[in-house]
């Protein structure tokens, strides 16, 4: 049978040893198979980018786990420090060590798994590196390096995220810049929001570096009516800068962000104003940008109200409708 990598074969790791985990970036591959294994047993983790160097005093009888890939830095870091650590592991979920394996993939793919990983299957023996792998063709194709097998485990369930969502096309450039830095707070202090924008490259560029943030790329106005419908957005924004083009907007946004289930925050002085009844059926919040942090935030974690103006805004595009319909006959003298 398989050597698993479980709780008794972890707790051979005398004393508790810190583990680095070097990784390119956060990944699936270290949350559904190696964070399971390491907090198991309630040890200490050290997440590590291929940036991100410990001096070699702090790798003093560690352990170190590289997730997929081995940086050349790291490998000349390891030279060092190799005789005083406790254990060194490389872990794959793909055949990364096989540059046959990865034909028919996209060439800077390829390049990139033969850097940092087919490359690297001499020095990673040199340096007697423990494998870990995935699966049992893994575990057979590797034999002759006696790996161990890695279970997955399920992600933890998390509380639903609250989605926020700016749906601007490009003649709302300066609202989507306007919007940078509030998001970029409201994501910092509250782990459940996330953020979705439709926009470019330019907006990703943007937008990059902020946690939880989804851009979607611009669609046909068919299209976009039955993303719009898909369920799951709980807060719409729509701010408005004081521009002379602006002031021609009409409040058609209400009803986009309504339609999504979602509950709106909108601009004073605009045409939202004439439709939106502050704390009723949406927000009216001054266009100061920590206000609107701040609106996003305390809308997000009180669901009751949120709840009460999703009605609201429902029955008020209601309204509307019959309003709109009582105008329509004059237009072409049926009255």
């Amino acid at each position: 049978m398989a050597e698993l990598i479980n709780t008794a074969s972890l707790k051979q790791m005398s004393k508790d040893p810190v583990i680095y985990l070097v990784e390119e970036q956060s990944n699936p591959s270290t949350d559904y198979f190696i964070l399971p294994a390491i907090s198991s047993l309630g040890l200490r983790a050290v997440h590590c980018g291929f940036e991100d160097m410990p001096s070699p005093a702090d790798l003093e009888g560690a352990c170190v786990i590289f997730v997929r890939y081995l940086p050349k830095a790291w490998s000349k870091l390891i030279e060092g420090v190799r005789a005083n650590l406790h254990s060194l592991i490389f872990f794959i979920d793909d055949d990364v060590l096989d540059t046959g394996a990865t034909a028919g993939l996209p060439l800077r793919y390829r390049y990139k798994l033969a850097r940092l990983g087919s490359r690297q299957a001499a020095w990673l023996k040199n340096q007697k590196a423990d494998l870990w792998v995935s699966n049992e063709y893994l575990l057979k194709k590797y034999a002759s390096w006696n790996p161990k097998l890695v279970l997955p485990s399920p992600l933890p369930l998390v509380r639903e995220y609250c989605r926020v969502f700016y749906h601007g096309s490009a003649s709302h450039d300066a609202e989507i810049r306007w919007l940078r830095p509030v998001m970029d707070e409201v994501l910092s202090r509250d782990e459940h929001i996330s953020f979705e924008i439709i926009g470019g490259r330019d907006v990703h560029r943007m937008y990059r570096g902020i946690p939880r943030v989804t851009v979607v790329h611009p669609m046909k106005w068919t299209s976009y009516g039955a993303f719009q419908s898909l369920r799951g957005r709980h807060i719409g924004l729509a701010p408005l800068l004081d521009t002379i083009f602006n002031k021609a907007r009409s409040y058609t946004k209400y009803f986009d962000i309504t339609r999504s289930g979602a509950v709106g925050i909108y601009s004073p002085n605009s045409a939202y104003a004439e439709v939106v009844t502050h704390g009723h059926n949406g927000l009216i919040v001054v266009l100061e940008q920590k206000a609107w942090a701040e609106a996003i935030l305390n809308l997000a974690k009180d669901e009751n109200w949120h709840r009460t103006m999703l009605l609201n805004a429902e029955n008020k595009c209601a309204e509307l409708e019959h309003i709109a319909q009582q105008s329509y006959a004059p237009l072409l003298k049926l009255e």
